[in-house]
Formats: C-alpha cells, sequence, structure tokens
C-alpha cells in the first residue's frame, strides 16, 4: 500500500511512495508525529536522478525488514533536496562539518526540534568497504536515544552551537583549505555561510582589493590547471562553468590576447572546453554534457544531466568560440540547445530539471538496470548497425573496442563490461587519414552513422525524467538562450531568432506560471501545477539576470520593469540590514540557521548573481555612478553593500567566488553605453544592435539603452528619421551613428 508521499508534486518523493517505509514530507506534520511519539528523525534528502539514492532506495529502504525497524523506533521524513535546498544546505553542512565530505544520499537524525545529532551519506544493508550496516546504525541510535538521550540531546544543542561558531569563522576555515569540503559522491558539495562583519581594522580600498583578489583567484586556477587533460585538480572532475566564466572575464580585462595573462585565460578555458567535448562526459550522439566524469580525463561520465550544467556549459562554450574563434566549440554549444530544447523543454515553455544517469538495458543488452545503459555500445551493436567501412571509421573515431574500452579501475561495478563509451580519441582529419579516406567524405560517413546510431538509441528504454519545472535553473536557461539569440557564434540568424522565440516561451512561462502579479513572489517550482513551495534568493536572482539579458536581447521594456520588481521582492524577503549580502531562505522558516552561499560551485551562489543584476540594473535605470545618495542611485549603493559583506570571503579565499569577482569588477568599472533610438522593427535598429552584440568582450561591461531607459538618455533621438546609435563610456559619448559598420570599428 502506498504511503503519503503518493500525494507529493516531486518525483524523487514519488519514487519511495512505494517503499514500505512510513514516509512524511517535511512540514509541521511530520514534526508534530516526532513530538508526540518521542521518537527521532531521520531526514532522509536526495533527488530523483541521484544514482546512490537509487542504490540506497533498492537496498534498504525496499527492504521490509529494515523498514519494520525504521518505522517502528523513528519518523522517517524523505525531501527533495531541489524543492527545499535551504534545508538541504543545513544539514549537508553539518554532515561536512562532522565527517569532512559530504554527498547524496544524506541521511541525518535530528531530535523533534529538527537539531541533528548524527549524520552520514549512503549506508548498505550490510557492513561493507569499512562501511557500517544501516540495521545497525538505526538499532544503535534508538539505543542510545531510549538510553543516553541527554548525551545525544546535549550533542545536538552542542552541533548548534558549532555550527554558528563554524559560520563565523568559514571564510578563514576556506582559505585555509583551499576549498569548502571534499567532493562528495553524487555532486560537489557546496558549502555556505552567514557572511561575517567587517574586521575593525583599517581596510585596503574595495578596487585594490578586487584587484588582488582577481590576481590571487587567477594564480589559484592557474596552479591547479590540468594541462594535459583540461580542467582543475584531479579526478572525479566536475565543469565548474563559474571557474571558466572568472578566466573569460580575466582575459576581456586583459584586453584579450594583448598580454601574456588574458592569453592564458583563453588558453585555459578553451583546452578545458576542448576536452570536454571530446571526452564521455559529452553526448556526441544527443548533445549536452553529463554530471561529471569519474576520472581525471572527462571519459567515464557520471551520466546524469542536469539543466544548470547545459545552460551554463552553452554560455562558455559560445563565448570561447568567441575568443578563439574554434567552430567545434560553437557546434558543441548549438548540440547543447538542441538537447535542451528536443529533451527537456516543457511544451508551454519552462525546461524539466534533468535526466537520471541509471535506465533499463535492452534485453539483448542482457535487461536488467544499470548506469549508463541508455548511452553506451557493444562494438557488436556498432558493427550490427552500421555498413563495415563505416564501422570502422566510428570505432576508429571513437575508440570503440571489441571488448568494450572502460579499465575495470573505472568500473568497479561492472555495469561496462564489454560496453563502450563513446570518446573522440583524435581529429577526424587524423582518422580518415589512418584509415585511407578523404576528410570530407569521412565527414560524410561520421555524420551519417551518427544519425543512424541516434535513431537506435531512441528505441532504447529512456532514464527518467525528472520533469519538475525550477524557477533558478529555469532562469540560468532563459539567460543561456537569451544571450545565444544575439550572439555571432551562435550560428546563422534564423537559428539565432529560433533560440530568442524560445527564450520569450521561457519567459513567458516563467511570469505565467511561477510569479504572482499581485505581490511580485515568486515560487520555487512548477509540476502539473504551482508548488507551494515559496521562491529562494537564488531563485530570485537567477530569474532576474535572465530577464536582463531578455531585455538586452530584444529591448523591451516589458522585461527590465518585471526584473525591478523581481529585484524589490528579493531585497524584501532576502537581504541582510545588517551586514549585506542575500540570506538564501527568507525569515521565519523552520529553519535552525539562516545560511548565505559563499562558494559558486556546480550553480553560483544567489548573491554572486545578484551583484551582477544590481550592477546592470544600475547602468540600464539610468543612476549616476557617482552619486553618493543611496536615494539617487539604491541599486548601486546595494551592490557597494553586498560586495563589502562578502569582502572577507572573497578577499581571503577568491577561488572560492569567482561569479561573484566577475560582477565586482562590473561594479568596479566605468560602463560603457549604447543608447539606441528609432523604431525597434526597422532593420536598420536590428542592424545595429547586431553590432553591438558583435563587439569583442570590453574591459568594462557594455549595456543597451534605448532612451526611455535612462533620464540622461532621453533626449537622444533618431536623425533624419534613421535609428541611431549614441556610444558613451569613459563619461563621455560620441557623435551619433548610423551605420552599423563605423559602430562597429568604434566598439573594435
Amino acid at each position: 500500500m502506498p504511503n503519503a508521499l503518493a500525494a507529493a508534486q516531486s518525483p524523487y518523493l514519488r519514487q519511495h511512495a512505494d517503499n514500505p517505509v512510513d514516509w512524511l514530507e517535511w512540514g509541521e506534520s511530520a514534526f508534530a508525529r516526532a513530538r508526540t511519539e518521542d521518537k527521532p528523525i531521520l531526514l532522509s534528502i536526495g533527488y530523483s536522478t541521484c544514482h546512490w539514492c537509487h542504490v540506497m532506495a533498492h537496498e534498504c529502504f525496499e527492504n521490509a525488514a529494515i523498514a519494520a525497524q525504521l518505522n517502528q523506533d523513528f519518523v522517517a521524513i524523505k525531501l527533495d533536496r531541489e524543492e527545499r535546498p535551504d534545508v538541504d544546505r543545513v544539514y549537508m553542512t553539518y554532515v561536512q562539518a562532522r565527517t569532512g565530505s559530504g554527498g547524496w544520499p544524506l541521511n541525518v537524525w535530528l531530535t523533534p526540534e529538527l537539531k541533528p545529532f548524527f549524520g552520514g551519506t549512503y549506508f548498505p544493508p550490510d557492513e561493507r568497504h569499512g562501511r557500517q550496516s544501516f540495521p545497525a546504525l538505526l538499532e544503535a541510535i534508538a539505543d542510545a536515544w531510549r538510553d543516553q538521550r541527554p548525551a545525544l540531546l546535549g550533542e545536538a544543542e552542542r552541533v548548534v552551537a558549532s555550527l554558528r561558531q563554524h559560520y563565523k569563522n568559514r571564510a578563514a576555515s576556506v582559505a585555509d583549505s583551499g576549498g569548502p569540503g571534499s567532493v562528495p559522491a553524487e555532486s560537489e558539495a557546496e558549502a555556505e555561510s552567514v557572511a561575517t562583519s567587517t574586521p575593525a581594522v583599517a581596510l585596503p580600498p574595495l578596487n585594490e582589493a578586487a584587484g588582488d583578489a582577481f590576481e590571487r583567484g587567477f594564480m589559484h586556477l592557474y596552479e591547479s590547471f590540468d594541462a594535459d587533460k583540461g580542467g582543475f585538480g584531479g579526478a572525479p572532475k566536475f565543469p565548474r562553468a563559474g571557474n571558466l566564466e572568472f578566466l573569460l572575464r580575466v582575459a576581456a580585462l586583459q584586453g584579450g590576447g594583448a598580454t601574456e595573462t588574458g592569453r592564458e585565460a583563453v588558453k585555459m578555458t578553451a583546452h578545458t572546453l576542448r576536452r570536454m567535448v571530446e571526452g564521455g562526459l559529452h553526448d556526441h550522439l544527443g548533445g549536452g554534457f553529463h554530471r561529471y566524469s569519474v576520472d581525471d580525463a572527462w571519459f567515464v561520465p557520471h551520466f546524469e544531466k542536469m539543466l544548470y550544467d547545459q545552460a551554463q556549459i552553452a554560455r562558455q562554450l559560445l563565448d570561447t568560440a568567441r575568443a578563439t574563434g574554434d567552430e567545434r566549440l560553437a557546434w558543441a554549444a548549438r548540440g547543447v540547445f538542441d538537447y535542451m530544447l528536443r529533451d527537456l523543454a516543457h511544451p508551454a515553455g519552462g525546461f524539466f530539471s534533468a535526466e537520471d544517469a541509471d535506465s533499463d538495458r535492452a534485453p539483448e543488452a542482457g535487461g536488467g538496470h544499470a548506469e549508463g545503459a541508455f548511452y553506451v555500445w557493444s562494438k557488436a551493436e556498432i558493427d550490427r548497425v552500421l555498413p563495415p567501412p563505416v564501422a570502422a571509421l566510428v570505432c576508429s573515431h571513437f575508440g570503440i573496442e571489441a571488448g568494450g574500452n572502460v579499465p575495470a579501475g573505472l568500473d568497479p561495478h561492472g555495469e561496462f563490461s564489454g560496453q563502450n563509451i563513446l570518446k573522440q580519441v583524435r581529429p577526424l582529419a587524423e582518422t580518415a587519414a589512418a584509415l585511407s579516406l578523404d576528410i570530407e567524405r569521412a565527414a560524410d560517413h561520421l555524420g551519417d552513422a551518427m544519425e543512424r546510431l541516434r535513431a537506435v538509441r531512441t528505441q532504447r528504454p529512456r532514464p527518467h525524467l525528472d520533469d519538475k519545472i525550477l524557477a533558478a535553473w529555469n532562469g540560468l536557461a532563459l539567460t543561456a538562450l537569451a544571450r545565444a539569440a544575439v550572439h555571432p557564434a551562435a550560428c546563422l540568424a534564423d537559428k539565432r531568432a529560433f533560440y530568442l522565440e524560445a527564450a520569450l516561451r521561457c519567459a513567458r512561462f516563467i511570469e505565467r506560471e511561477l510569479i504572482d502579479p499581485g505581490t511580485n513572489r515568486l515560487q520555487r517550482s512548477w509540476r502539473e501545477g504551482r508548488s507551494a513551495i515559496d521562491g529562494f534568493a537564488e531563485d530570485y536572482a537567477c530569474i532576474i539576470a535572465g530577464l536582463l539579458d531578455l531585455h538586452q536581447a530584444t529591448l523591451d521594456p516589458h522585461w527590465l520593469k518585471l526584473a525591478q520588481k523581481l529585484q524589490t521582492s528579493i531585497d524584501a524577503r532576502f537581504w541582510d540590514e545588517s551586514e549585506g549580502g542575500y540570506f538564501s531562505a527568507p525569515a521565519g522558516t523552520e529553519l535552525i540557521l539562516r545560511l548565505k552561499d559563499d562558494y559558486d560551485g556546480a550553480e553560483p551562489t544567489a548573491s554572486s548573481i545578484a551583484l551582477g543584476n544590481l550592477v546592470r540594473l544600475s547602468v540600464l535605470t539610468g543612476e549616476p555612478a557617482a552619486a553618493v545618495s543611496p536615494a539617487l542611485a539604491p541599486y548601486r549603493h546595494q551592490a557597494e553593500r553586498l560586495a563589502q559583506g562578502f569582502r572577507s570571503q572573497w578577499s581571503t579565499a577568491p577561488h572560492a567566488l569567482p561569479v561573484m569577482l566577475c560582477a565586482l569588477a562590473d561594479w568596479l568599472a566605468e560602463p560603457a553605453h549604447v543608447v539606441l533610438a528609432g523604431d525597434p522593427g526597422d532593420p536598420a535598429f536590428t542592424a545595429l544592435a547586431s553590432a553591438v552584440h558583435g563587439a569583442p568582450p570590453l574591459s568594462a561591461p557594455l549595456h543597451l539603452l534605448t532612451p526611455d531607459c535612462a533620464a540622461w538618455a532621453a533626449g537622444m533621438t533618431p536623425l533624419g528619421g534613421r535609428p541611431t546609435a549614441y556610444l558613451c563610456r569613459d563619461l563621455t559619448c560620441q557623435a551619433p551613428i548610423t551605420a552599423p559598420e563605423a559602430l562597429r570599428a568604434l566598439l573594435t
């Protein structure tokens, strides 16, 4: 008989609805039951595409004997970390502080007052690999709750006190350790903290401190860069997009290739992305990227696909393609968008969250459920699907072997035995030469072969789709699509128009389904209807950023005004008035701690994105850069307070906040404006806008405005009835321009 999760909106919770465990959803009714029955809580946190969550569910939560033990002694609560990232952050930080690492599934034991006293990640059904068995652990905790409760309660109080102290010292601990926590089994652990007060000592000016942080952040990446395989550090390797965004910003500040530092920044970014594109991390047939690679060469991935990775990596690919002229990177970016729009798009405009790593094997492959089953190939299958000469080309180009190409050391569970992960092992020209083929003919054969293999793959059982639509991740998708719509590396104009239409559909979905028009408050998610979970700071920040990018792509004032409304809401609900910065969750929740993110991990922090938003809002609304009064420049002053509030974090551990450093550089730079006057429907207006969008990255951010955006631009009008551009930078405006070529020349 299904448990209480059968009525849940979350796909992850529904996956556990048929467990014999008497699961409850996170909420007051579950807490009240724990108090009434005088039992501790087992809080089990995961998400629907989490491989090890599936493993523990099958081994433990589907086991009737273990479930009976759990039901007898505990109140069991299941929580989707993607629905309630605020709860996950609190207890993940506790487990990281207690054990030195974290990940999902996350299992934490709490008092009925929600204070943790024990926790960890995956627990097996029997003792193995040095891990205590889950049944033995349940018995020990139940005995301790009955016989040693004062000690457990004392431990819970000590834990909460130590966590508070931990946050106060967080910046120093991040600097000492080189980064927050260790890499867990399922994803990068994102450590969060409250911002610390500014030390009562003389500090260097903000621009000097930021310059020093930029230099040390760059040196950290330079010293940890893997010059052979790309990326930073060793296995496992994550596509931490914030690092690449930072390096591209460094290059822009250095004038691109004008300095050795600028050249190195572009080189590291391009080499990393090329190796990612060549490796098994990249889905060569369907487009898009998997979560991370278990090795240091981007070869054997953890096969789940997350929307937030696709959105961020696509942007870095396009920007690096523009910086290098490497069309292969632009091609890979278009593949990401193809995947998003084909497999993750809701017909109404939003984007689903993720696809699982696991799926059912086809009967001819042995059946059963395995990680990567949808993506891997046996050589026999390749030979069966393709004509012999073409099969030989594919096998040579992608490293396919008769016995499989995954070393045993990278396949501890034997799931890839006899199977191959597609990885480009050499440039196509070398493959063609080795097979005595003409390069054009080889390219045609390879393109046809990939179409055939893709068609065969579509007949396999697909991985589970997490079809909830998350606000923050859709904000990232909106940014990616809006930027691609005007990006010179994106492709032909018809492709860019296609991306713009997708961006508009996404924005309209967000406005219609996730924003309350009466209060301008966001909801966290949507699945067959709007959820009851209020949005978090990251949701507001990401959607505001996406709306600002859409405004820059369309110059439609509606999106700028909606961004301003949401900025008012995030300030009212999440702003820390005493110390600056944005709390992750609003006040008044059941959380034992209210935190701020201070690590740009798999996703940038809310405060990092918000700093960039405030800078752009300041410019786009015409705030005077030299204003000394918050009344005259509220966005700019808010940005300064945010930067100062996180100063101890970005100044002591700049590598932990690369996206915030980019926004800080934008705040400190004197912005450049191009005011476009005229009819937006006029092709000449579009040509001027395209000249702006096609300009190389400048050391100062370049913003597009129309005369109605800012009071100082109101007098800028079309010359002779023709659309006209007014370029203003370094506090000086150039003569009005009507020719796109002339504008392009001024911007290069």
